[in-house]
């Protein structure tokens, strides 16, 4: 599904952050830094979490919080086993269909003023939650903080509290980490557990440290073409690359292929949100049959690359590390090798790009 910046600079953030601006003035602390609120006095360590996006489960889980999930997103695939629990979430769209497809359905709920997705509030609320873990980003790529309020005023049976995350930017997505940890009581996990990924981080920085640093654009929607902004120029700043279309914090824009040729990337990450390697794959030639594509020298050169844009590139989790690593790896072959070309990234040899 689209991503929170790839909603935005698609055209739907306005009418997304309306409820969610209106949310935050009545909640302040549903805001950037301040992520968790509370409807009512809970549990100091709840019992009964719902987690409402795919990056909060895995985050509970790395919190060792495993066996308090009782009820997840339809998004929710990680760990395996985790769709064994009840999905209290649907899209009103097919999002199987491809990229241009989706967009087209997106902007047409959206002109609507509907929501994207539907909360099964009698599941929910039979769920009995304690702790409901949501976004406060954009009501395009997951359920909305709006959504969730409505389904709680809706009628359950608890007063659950509400944890919302909105990860701009790297130190958002560590915020975001240990607000769920201090939610779920475990304050000391979430800071062990953010020391632990930055130590990672750090060690892969070091290592790319003085070494040439490529120029790359990040692609993060196909049809239409958009670059990728938040977290991810910082994971490519920290595999030892320079981005040439997106910066660190900041929501990218539409993208014409005049200016990623004018930017002359060294190298271009295909990685659709919500799109596995096998999607993307299938999704390229529409992307190689646009005129000047053939011409760019990341094409010429074979060092064009897809990424898992479901599991790694847009999940701002605790596999934001293996995002790092892909990028690692894939612009560094002769320095990193952490075993996740074919699963997390692989080239796309110029060859087969131009078959299709």
């Amino acid at each position: 599904m689209l991503s929170p910046r790839t909603a935005r600079v698609a055209g739907y953030e306005p009418e997304a952050r309306r409820d969610v601006r209106a949310a935050g003035r009545r909640w302040p602390d549903a805001g950037r830094r301040s992520h968790a609120r509370s409807s009512e006095v809970a549990p100091l360590e709840p019992r009964r979490v719902v987690t409402l996006l795919a990056s909060a489960t895995e985050i509970v889980c790395a919190l060792e919080s495993r066996h308090r999930l009782v009820g997840r997103s339809h998004e929710c695939d990680q760990p395996p086993w985790v769709k064994r629990l009840p999905a209290v979430t649907a899209p009103r769209i097919d999002t199987a269909a491809d990229s241009g497809t989706i967009d087209r359905s997106v902007r047409a709920i959206v002109a609507q003023a509907l929501s994207v997705y539907t909360v099964d509030v009698e599941r929910l609320a039979a769920l009995e939650p304690d702790l409901l873990v949501t976004q406060v980003q954009c009501e395009v790529c997951a359920v909305s903080l709006a959504d969730v309020e409505e389904a709680v005023r809706a009628g359950l049976p608890t007063r659950p509290r509400i944890v919302s995350m909105r990860p701009d930017a790297l130190a958002d997505v560590w915020a975001d980490m240990r607000a769920i940890a201090s939610a779920l009581g475990v304050p000391e996990r979430g800071v062990q557990l953010v020391t632990r990924l930055r130590a990672r981080m750090r060690g892969i920085a070091e290592r790319a440290r003085g070494r040439a640093r490529p120029r790359v654009a990040c692609i993060e929607w196909i049809a239409p073409l958009m670059a990728a902004g938040n977290w991810t120029p910082e994971l490519i700043d920290l595999a030892g690359a320079d981005d040439v279309l997106g910066k660190a914090g900041v929501h990218a824009g539409p993208l014409r292929l005049e200016a990623l040729a004018a930017a002359d990337p060294d190298a271009i990450f295909v990685t659709p949100c919500g799109f596995d390697l096998a999607r993307t794959r299938a999704e390229l030639p529409a992307l190689a049959a646009e005129p000047g594509w053939q011409a760019l020298r990341a094409v010429r050169e074979g060092h064009v690359y897809l990424g898992d844009g479901n599991a790694l590139f847009n999940r701002p989790g605790p596999r934001v590390v293996e995002t790092l690593e892909c990028l690692a790896e894939a612009l560094h072959p002769d320095a990193f090798r952490f075993g996740h070309e074919g699963s997390g990234w692989e080239r796309l040899a110029q060859a087969r790009v131009a078959q299709g």
